[in-house]
């Protein structure tokens, strides 16, 4: 086995950024992801921009890889023929569209495919899910967030709430939704059928919660805002030296004890009653941030980085994204992955996964819209004629290579 999703393929009518970051990683783990896009205009993705590299927006970019892209319009009677055609022989389909009615209209509602295909895997991605008070409500990454209650508590204590810099619900709804459609593969290895699958933004934004809510399950308090300080541990946060911030993060009692002894603070700070246990240094957190970083900030970080990392005391410094783009450790585990297309050498990121066995693979850069349209569809008459020769007992006579 050379991938481990090899052979396996997904008919993805996704745009923006939660699903096509899900069928991306299921591409990257070697599916063959179909992308269906409309003619003419294909994913707003593409469009979402500057920056571009020629007509294509970085953003599209970034998301898109070991696909290929076909223009199928689904509302036209041809449309929704050709994707049958492709669906019933399809592993998965992703789909988020948000209207349950607008799928039914085009036959492509779970109901429809499944009995099309019962061993298609079928993942909706939306913002509320299919099922609640708020199915079928429209919404964006950035509702979520703020419905999910982490924005309340994110941000300075004086500030207002704040956004992630990312649109992380949207990105934690494809990861969470890549997990399902791996899970759903397992179980039909065992049973041969097929599921749904009911992913929404708001279950996947909420998840990142887990201690958080079991807190105020415990207390009945609101998490406040901290800004970088962490709510049961200190000193575990962002302190400036003298040329740029660093983190310290200060986990245990051992880390607490050769902490004072590198930093050589004596017995007003290692001895001092109010920092004696995690504790006491939670309750009198704001003298001791005071103390540490009258001291941080007669040095630069990499001075303190050096001695606190001798001490295996977890820190580090605060790259900004060039820094961190270019650090050894990222670059020595590939996390940078150039293509050439049409338009330019195209840098993304790369997969996190490490497979010792079925590594990710890239194989495809992101397609133009429309690239593959007259390749898949010529592949999936092949294999129908191929399949019907054969019911016919006549062996196939052999032909051009697909996608030469």
């Amino acid at each position: 086995m050379r991938s481990a999703l090899e052979g396996i393929r997904v008919i993805d009518l996704t745009e923006a950024l939660a699903g096509p970051y899900c069928t991306m990683i299921l591409g990257d783990l070697g599916a063959d992801v179909i992308k269906v896009e409309r003619p003419g205009a294909g994913d707003q993705s593409r469009k979402w921009g500057p920056p571009f590299i020629g007509t294509e927006s970085a953003y599209y970019l970034a998301i898109n890889r070991n696909k290929r892209s076909v223009e199928i319009d689904i509302k036209s009677s041809e449309g929704q023929a050709t994707m049958r055609r492709l669906l019933e022989k399809a592993d998965v389909f992703v789909c988020n569209v948000r209207a349950i009615e607008s799928l039914k209209k085009v036959g492509l509602d779970p109901e429809t495919l499944r009995a099309l295909n019962p061993r298609l895997i079928y993942c909706s991605i939306t913002v509320y899910g299919r099922t609640g008070p708020y199915a079928g409500r429209g919404g964006y990454d950035l509702v979520a967030q703020g419905e999910a209650g982490l924005m309340a508590a994110t941000g300075e204590s004086d500030g207002e709430p704040m956004r992630w810099p990312v649109a992380i619900a949207d990105l934690t709804s494809g990861v969470w939704s890549a997990m399902a459609i791996l899970t759903s593969l397992y179980v039909r290895e065992r049973t041969g059928q097929g599921q749904c699958i009911d992913q929404a933004l708001l279950d996947g934004q909420l998840s990142w919660a887990p201690v958080m809510a079991s807190q105020f399950f415990a207390t009945q308090q609101l998490p406040p805002r901290l800004g970088n300080r962490h709510a049961n541990i200190v000193p575990y946060q962002v302190f400036r030296a003298r040329d740029k911030h660093m983190i310290i993060a200060v986990g245990t009692e051992g880390h607490w004890q050769r902490f004072c002894d590198l930093l050589q603070l004596g017995d007003g700070v290692c001895d001092d009653p109010r920092f004696a246990t995690n504790g006491d240094r939670l309750r009198h957190c704001t003298e001791l941030t005071a103390l540490l970083e009258s001291i941080f900030i007669q040095h630069e970080a990499e001075h303190w980085l050096e001695k606190i990392r001798l001490a295996q005391i977890p820190c580090g410094p605060i790259n900004t994204l060039d820094e961190a783009l270019n650090d050894p450790q990222v670059l020595h585990r590939g996390m940078i992955v150039e293509f050439e297309h049409p338009m330019g050498l195209v840098k993304v990121l790369g997969n996190p996964l490490h497979l010792s066995e079925t590594p990710v693979t890239y194989r495809r850069r992101p397609p133009l819209l429309g690239e593959h349209t007259h390749e898949v569809l010529r592949e999936h008459a092949e294999e129908l004629l191929k399949e019907q020769l054969l019911l016919t007992g006549i062996q196939p006579a052999v032909t051009m290579p697909l996608g030469a």
